[in-house]
């Protein structure tokens, strides 16, 4: 184990390796080569400090000791994204009472959960209280009613057996809520069996009062277990645990499954300040999150095996007083329901990117940092960004994205065919898309220029006085507002190509920067070194979402046309058809089938198309021949 300090002895980072030598060779061997944020660490860090242990169990738990002593900045480090509640029932009180907790577990409380939302665990009380009438009143409350010698209306109503006032004892009260607890832990269907044989003996007797009331308490009973569906057989109890990441952050979700359903779920969200794997990753989250659980499973499902399988397994067993297994699922059931939670994972994070995205501060501080370390004269508050996106060199095309004040601004965004580019040549590419991208701009601002003043010419039309300006937005339409950085998806040949492409045009007050995805490292033209932004500052966090969605808007367009160039219609066929026309016919009549069932006339409404041409059209696709201008 060894730890990293600062100048002022604060401790930055913590590790373990088996070789330290060889780690700390690789610290230093090539420096260059290193990840940002652990080369920013290497230049905080003032000296290391070790100490030697037995076992990797040894060495696992004394890093989750020291990281929670000393919070260093440089350990991955989880964050709830809220905080979950638990159905809790206080089995450590005289008599036990059910309720809502969150935050740090009690000993002699009997937890079940997390559940994603309070008003979940309510509705399921509510409807458990039926049957098992348990406590949930306040100390405060129950001592009251207790001197006032009456219960409180959930007593009246018998949704609590009332033991402030003795209508139970407190073994009886103890029973109610053990059955409660085990109701909640799977074992439901013995209650339900058991109030149905009640329900028969009681309408055999003739009590059908009493028969009624158990069969709403096992539509109560029902209805509870319709909350949480069966997902995995009875006797399963495991935690599956999935990730989304990307360079600079990663969400992971836990959905718990207790007795085969899904008795809740947890999100966390991590700021990965070093270069780390998602088998990395598994382990700091096995490590931190049940070193201080309880409530250790059986079975552990994750995505991927944590670098020391077999400790992290031995330590969890510890933790349990019992045999874990820690398993990457292959197949059936539990595969797809790990592919769920990734989902859930992947929309964790997507929310967590909205949220701080929409934030002002955060936007406004993120456009100066990119203003300072592109030495830009202003800040740049439009932002375009350029992607290419090809299948081994077919159906070539780009994307153009456009952010101002830090958010997207779809309405702006662009798609490109690229024409001149044969294969796969993402600078020759670039170089086309930016040459046409700014050449209409120049033709908007010529044209723009032109109005102006003819507008200021008392002698002009009063039709001259119109500008290129979308009366909705009060904007100049389509190319005709320029950027104030253009960003490509790409390192110093893309970049170059970009700026040779405004150079030709003789554009010279917009700046140009690629992003190169391996490093996250920013290229400007001409440079020999990239320009490196810290990878957690909110400059590098907008660069990055900006080329993440240019790259999506492009994937998106090449899968479109891709697939529009797969599929072929029977209209393709028909000489003398362009596609135009092809349009045009298939959006009047919706389909090529309500075509062939239409006449000549009909077709001939279509505009564009006359009645011997629609006379063609038919008989083609009929299969027979124009015969003067009627279907043969």
């Amino acid at each position: 184990m060894y730890r990293f300090r600062d100048e002022h002895g604060r401790v930055v980072y913590v590790g373990k390796a088996k070789n330290l030598r060889a780690r700390l060779n690789s610290y230093f061997a090539d420096f260059a080569g290193l990840h940002p944020r652990t080369q920013t660490m290497l230049q905080t860090a003032s000296q290391v400090t070790w100490t030697i242990v037995g076992t990797e169990v040894e060495a696992l738990q004394l890093e989750y000791s020291w990281i929670k002593e000393f919070d260093p900045r440089f350990n991955v480090r989880y964050r709830d994204d809220k905080s979950y509640p638990y159905l809790a029932v206080t089995l450590n009180e005289k008599f036990p009472r059910v309720m809502v907790m969150r935050g740090a577990k009690r000993k002699g409380v009997r937890y079940f959960g997390p559940y994603s939302h309070a008003w979940a665990i309510r509705e399921t009380v509510d409807q458990l209280l039926r049957v098992f009438p348990v406590r949930t009143c306040s100390a405060g409350v129950f001592k009251r009613q207790e001197q006032l010698d009456r219960p409180c209306l959930l007593g009246y109503i018998d949704k609590c057996s009332a033991p402030c006032v003795g209508k139970v004892s407190e073994a009886e009260h103890r029973l109610l809520a053990d059955e409660f607890c085990d109701f909640l832990a799977g074992n439901a269907t013995r209650f339900i069996k058991r109030l149905e044989r009640d329900m028969r003996e009681a309408a055999a007797s003739q009590e059908y009062e009493r028969a009624a009331r158990l069969r709403d308490d096992i539509r109560a009973l029902e209805q509870a277990l319709e909350k949480q569906a069966v997902v995995l057989p009875d006797s399963t109890d495991c935690d599956m645990v999935a990730f989304a990441e990307d360079e600079l952050e990663a969400a992971v979700q836990v959905f718990y499954v207790r007795g085969g359903r899904i008795r809740g779920q947890r999100g966390w969200v991590v700021d990965k300040v070093e270069a780390v794997t998602t088998g990395d990753l598994v382990e700091h989250f096995l490590l931190q999150i049940y070193s201080e659980s309880d409530s250790v499973p059986r079975e552990v499902l994750v995505p991927e095996p944590p670098p020391d399988e077999a400790a992290m397994t031995e330590l969890l067993s510890e933790r349990r007083g019992g045999p874990v297994a820690l398993r990457v699922p292959q197949r059936g059931d539990k595969k797809s329901l790990l592919e769920t939670v990734a989902r859930n994972a992947h929309e964790a994070l997507k929310q967590h990117k909205t949220r701080r995205a929409s934030d002002l501060t955060t936007r406004s501080l993120a456009l100066r940092e990119l203003q300072d370390a592109l030495e830009l004269d202003q800040a740049p508050l439009r932002i375009e960004c350029y992607d290419v996106s090809n299948l081994q060199g077919s159906n070539v095309v780009a994307s153009m994205v456009v952010f101002e004040d830090g958010l997207a601004r779809k309405s702006e965004y662009r798609r490109f065919s690229i024409k001149a580019v044969e294969g796969q040549d993402d600078v020759r590419s670039i170089h086309e898309v930016i040459t046409r991208r700014f050449r209409r701009y120049l033709a908007e601002s010529e044209k723009t220029g032109e109005l102006d003043a003819l507008a200021e010419d008392p002698d002009a039309p009063d039709d001259a006085a119109h500008q290129p300006i979308d009366p909705e937005t009060g904007k100049p339409r389509r190319f005709a507002y320029p950027p104030n950085l253009v960003l490509v998806d790409g390192g110093q040949p893309q970049v170059a190509a970009a700026q040779l492409a405004l150079d030709e045009l003789g554009i010279d007050d917009i700046a140009v920067a690629g992003i190169a995805k391996r490093l996250e490292e920013l290229w400007l033209p001409g440079d020999d070194d990239p320009v490196i932004l810290p990878r957690n500052s909110e400059g590098m966090y907008l660069v990055q979402r900006v080329r993440d969605e240019a790259h999506r808007f492009a994937i998106t367009f090449h899968r479109q046309k891709r697939s529009k160039a797969m599929t072929v219609s029977e209209l393709d066929a028909v000489p003398g058809l362009g596609p135009a026309r092809r349009a045009a016919l298939l959006k009047h009549f919706g389909s090529v089938k309500r075509l062939k069932e239409a006449t000549p006339e009909q077709v001939a409404e279509v505009p564009g198309i006359g009645l011997r041409s629609a006379a063609a059209i038919l008989a083609a696709l009929h299969g027979t021949t124009d015969t003067g201008g009627k279907p043969a």
